[in-house]
């Protein structure tokens, strides 16, 4: 595919993101990352042609109910929840769409009004699409009823990594210092206070490596991204600058469940998978990129896809960090934004909040964020059950 077929993106949106008691209801919030996106693109709402609109915990047709406070014009509206990976999976459908010609302009729109405390399942009395991932989780000695089950997975990981490597609990750590530090520059950040090794390693211990400043905040917001073709961005003078150059979905392997490695049950190889078809598409090299966002739900699983992305070896990840190549001056900037860890986690809409930072890095929007000379920027998004979503932007003439 030439570049003059690849997607645009034209216009990006989104709200702060608030703490469940600060937070107003997701139509409001949904409907206000639509306008920013529309009024960033320069567009107005009928001339979008579809629309999915993205979230996790809602019920069934959350997404015509923000979009009719935008406009009723009649439009197909899909509704998508692939868990974490909700938003990047809105985008993924937007982008084929565009790129097969199907519609010119598409909205993708990713929302969730999420309540306090830890992830937890709605419906038991029906089988769970957890059951599975429970039972190599247990099978990998990732066993404590009372710890949930996404820390639970996520710790194990880290801690089946670290006895693997010798990492030290201290590398973990600082990892959401680095967040924190990002999310200063942030006025969309939940968390922009600066935190130490010293205090996240005091914080709660919540399971393996991981306590409480490790682990990703319950959070409400919206994001919103417009799409279009090349030619519709050019006969409407809009900003085409963005484009996607590659973009890939992966589910779970056999290994998720044969391996006994939790690694692989939080979804190293699938996000391998994923980031390996987007740099063969792309004929990139992950060498090749300075800023990258990547899903830090957990500073256990930033520290993972390191490896899944090629960012750092096979057992580099801390080396990685010790050297300060994940943060400005580094090799690559790993979550400007500040990241899940500080910028916060609402599901619906985090993978389209990661689109917009990108797209303002690359056209040189993103303010005291900015990363010098970017031209390509890449985008991991997963969610257990399982979806990983990776997705390569490039700044075209």
């Amino acid at each position: 595919m030439t570049s003059g077929q690849h997607a645009r993106v034209v216009g990006v949106g989104m709200v702060p993101f608030a703490t469940p008691s600060k937070a107003q209801p997701y139509d409001l919030m949904g409907e206000r990352a639509v306008l920013a996106a529309l009024a960033d693109a320069g567009l107005e709402y009928p001339q979008i042609q579809q629309a999915f609109a993205g979230y996790v915990y809602g019920d069934s047709t959350c997404g015509q109910a923000v979009l009719y406070r935008v406009g009723m014009t009649g439009i197909p509206v899909v509704n998508v929840n692939n868990n974490c990976s909700t938003g990047s999976s809105a985008l993924w459908l937007a982008r084929q769409v565009v790129e097969s010609g199907a519609a010119d302009c598409v909205l993708a729109l990713g929302f969730e009004q999420m309540q306090r405390g830890a992830l937890k399942a709605h419906w038991d009395d029906r089988p769970s699409p957890f059951d599975t991932f429970d039972s190599a989780a247990a099978k990998a000695r990732a066993q404590d009823a009372e710890v949930p089950f996404a820390p639970r997975y996520f710790g194990g990981a880290g801690a089946a990594y670290a006895d693997r490597h010798g990492t030290a609990p201290e590398t973990f750590a600082r990892i959401s210092v680095k967040s924190r530090k990002h999310a200063a520059n942030n006025p969309y950040a939940v968390f922009r206070d600066p935190v130490t090794v010293e205090e996240v390693l005091a914080s709660p211990h919540i399971y393996g490596p991981l306590t409480r400043l490790q682990c990703c905040p319950p959070t409400c917001g919206a994001a919103a991204a417009i799409v279009t073709s090349a030619d519709f961005a050019a006969k409407h003078d809009l900003d085409g600058s963005v484009a996607i150059a590659a973009q890939a979905m992966t589910t779970d392997y056999p290994s998720t469940f044969t391996d006994q490695d939790l690694t692989k049950v939080v979804g190293y190889d699938m996000s391998k998978a994923a980031a390996d078809q987007v740099y063969e598409a792309a004929g990139v090299d992950p060498r090749d990129l300075r800023v990258v966002e990547l899903h830090d739900c957990f500073t256990t699983n930033e520290l993972l896809t390191y490896e899944a992305l090629g960012l750092a070896p096979e057992g580099g990840a801390e080396q990685f960090i010790v050297d300060g190549d994940n943060t400005y001056g580094g090799r690559v900037v790993t979550n400007p934004s500040g990241g899940l860890l500080s910028k916060g986690h609402p599901l619906g809409a985090t993978g389209l909040a990661q689109c917009a930072e990108l797209v303002w890095q690359l056209r040189g929007q993103a303010e005291q964020r900015q990363v010098e000379d970017v031209t390509l920027a890449l985008q991991h998004n997963i969610g257990l059950g399982g979806a990983a979503v990776v997705t390569l932007y490039q700044k075209v003439d």
